[in-house]
This record gives C-alpha cells, structure tokens and sequence, in this order.
C-alpha cells in the first residue's frame, strides 16, 4: 500500500511540475473567462453583431443598385 501511495504521489508531483500541462491549463482559464464574459454581456453583444450586419447589408445592397 505504501508504495502505490508513494508513486501515486510521485505522479502528483511530476504532473505538477509539468509544463506542457499549465500551458494546457492556461488555456483552459483563458477559455472559461472569454465564456464568462460572452454570458455576462451577451445581450450587448447579439445587439451589436445585429446592428453591424443590418448596417453590412444595407451597404452591400446600396453598392448594387
């Protein structure tokens, strides 16, 4: 028992020290704050993205007539 506690915590430590894994992490933290942002304004956002195509696409149609 005492030795599958020791490699168990040898594994803790060696995935710890692990670079590879915090670049993962980062991106996982950076992730889930872009999302958490994207909920708190959502609203604004869908209004916005909407007014910018109504304005696209009246553009668009004015260049063809």
């Amino acid at each position: 028992m005492k030795k599958l506690w020791n490699a168990a915590k040898q594994g803790t430590v060696s995935f710890w020290r692990n670079e590879q894994g915090i670049g993962t992490l980062e991106i996982v933290l950076i992730i889930a704050v872009v999302v958490i942002i994207f909920l708190a304004f959502k609203d604004f956002i869908i209004e916005y993205v909407n007014k910018f195509l109504t304005k696209s696409k009246k553009g668009i149609d004015d260049a063809f007539k």
